[in-house]
């Protein structure tokens, strides 16, 4: 496994692999490793000659300055999983190596950018975009991969790369669980137990929308707006009723534009929910059809 820290060092070890056809993968990461990002190697490995996963906390997409400070950096223990999974190069740039001056960065990614985590971390997908930009142009890779947990995050990367017309291929990868259903974050380090116990009350409200969302998509008379408002209204009942459990949004969406859908549309949504438990924000969501 090759550390890299520098974005010439990289393109010299990575550029005559490509140029010899090899077919390169990048898994771009902010560390505190789990197995969700192991996931994202195993198919990267499926799918390229060559994995290379990026190692590096992004200021520019912290929109509160103490979620930056506490942000787990537990490096040994990142190479160490990177380590055995057969991973082949490793990118951990400084902040003067991607940011070496000021910067000017805006670029148009349509309404999704300002509904759901966008009005909650307003800024956040222009870093977002910003710093996945840099690592593409670093790495030139010909696919990326992400998790399907970041679900907003991806399409605003999709519409990143559609602005610069980029030659790579996004692939999102299911979210991985812990045995309670509890999706894997990096930021679940910080929950205390009770909070623990507390927070697997978000997955269990996306599993009960889906089992609800499918039966009532059965009935001859098909959905109506009507009842995805029910769906949705009877989830934030539930995780509010949850000690601990502050909601910040529960929607049924389109999955490509974040936007309730339109009457009669069955395919293609998606549920989406965040809350803080305790001092802790999680995020989670469901394909639904």
């Amino acid at each position: 496994m090759e550390l890299i820290n520098t974005i010439a060092a990289l393109g010299a070890l990575l550029r005559p692999l490509r140029e010899a056809g090899k077919k390169i993968a990048l898994v771009p990461t902010m560390g505190a490793l789990h197995k969700g990002h192991l996931s994202l190697i195993s198919r990267a490995q499926e799918e390229a000659d060559i994995v290379v996963c990026s190692i590096f906390v992004n200021p520019t997409q912290f929109t509160d300055p103490r979620d930056l400070e506490k942000y787990p950096r537990p490096l040994e223990h990142d190479l160490g999983m990177l380590s055995e999974a057969s991973c082949d190069v490793v990118f951990m740039p400084a902040v003067q190596e991607m940011y070496p001056g000021p910067e000017q960065w805006h670029i148009d990614l349509g309404p999704a950018e300002f509904v759901l985590e966008g009005e909650f971390r307003k800024g956040h997908y222009q870093g977002v975009t910003q710093i996945v930009k840099k690592l593409f142009d670093a790495v030139e890779p010909h696919i990326a991969l992400f998790g399907q947990k970041d679900f907003q995050q991806v399409l605003m990367i999709e519409q990143m790369v559609a602005r610069f017309r980029l030659p790579v291929r996004i692939i999102t990868c299911p979210i991985v669980r812990e045995e309670d259903g509890l999706a894997m974050s990096s930021r679940n380090i910080h929950l205390m137990p009770e909070d623990r116990r507390h927070a697997a009350v978000l997955s269990k409200a996306l599993y009960d929308t889906k089992a609800s969302f499918e039966q009532a998509r059965s009935n001859p008379d098909g959905l109506s707006r009507l009842m995805l408002e029910t769906l949705e209204a009877e989830a934030r009942r539930q995780i509010s009723a949850t000690p601990g459990v502050e909601l910040d949004y529960f929607i049924i969406a389109d999955g490509k534009t974040l936007m309730p859908p339109p009457e009669g549309l069955e395919t293609g949504l998606v549920a989406l929910v965040a809350a803080k438990v305790g001092s802790t924000r999680l995020i989670d969501n469901m394909i639904l059809s």
